[in-house]
């Protein structure tokens, strides 16, 4: 009588090349907020740069997902699925771990990188909706983003990198704090305000090359 493969090797089977890049992609966001933590934990500056570096790595492999995908001829709700999960931790939930790290631990502070999480999240989910519908009706790839793409946060990313190079971290932000209220506000976190907000805009549209 011949035994079923395992569920988890019948999933593994279901997995495309791209999706293997794409979950490489998970990776390197998840590593870079395990840097992140550690850096809080120890101080070492070293910590910090090699997660900021996790973010290129990961913009990197979420571009090589798609060719290969589109290459290859291997589209799949699996595969659209797995980018948005992954883009959400290495372009969204890591760029926040990196700017509370970098010293933007105020309420305020707090509240603009949830602010910026969520929008992540509503692009995404909004990008997959449309995908949908655009494949529904036979029209093919989708030609435009609404809003700027979440992987744009490397740039955010690069920001940190550049302060924690010149040893501008924590107390020696650029701009400085103010008291608003009950709790503190970093200016230099309204970066990530702009960008969540550039996100969700349904007036922006950029090309999809």
């Amino acid at each position: 009588m011949e035994r079923s493969a395992p569920r988890h090797f019948s999933m593994v089977r279901e997995f495309h090349l791209a999706d293997f890049f794409t979950l490489g992609n998970a990776a390197c966001g998840v590593g870079a907020i395990l840097l992140a933590m550690l850096f809080v934990a120890t101080g070492e500056r070293g910590h910090f740069l090699a997660a900021a570096a996790l973010a290129p790595a990961a913009f990197i492999l979420d571009v090589l997902d798609g060719r290969i995908a589109r290459a290859r001829h291997q589209h799949s709700a699996l595969g659209r699925e797995l980018d948005s999960l992954s883009d959400v931790i290495s372009f969204g939930v890591a760029p926040a771990a990196l700017a509370f790290a970098a010293g933007m631990q105020g309420g305020w502070d707090a509240a603009a990188l949830i602010y910026f999480v969520c929008c992540g999240v509503s692009r995404l989910a909004r990008y997959n909706v449309t995908a949908e519908k655009l494949a529904a009706d036979d029209s093919g790839k989708v030609a435009y983003f609404e809003g700027t793409p979440i992987p744009t946060s490397v740039v955010l990313v690069g920001v940190l990198a550049w302060a924690a190079w010149v040893d501008r971290l924590e107390d020696g932000l650029w701009f400085g704090r103010v008291d608003l209220g009950p709790w503190e506000l970093h200016p230099l976190v309204l970066l990530f305000v702009l960008s969540g907000s550039l996100m969700i805009s349904k007036t922006l549209r950029i090309p999809k090359l």
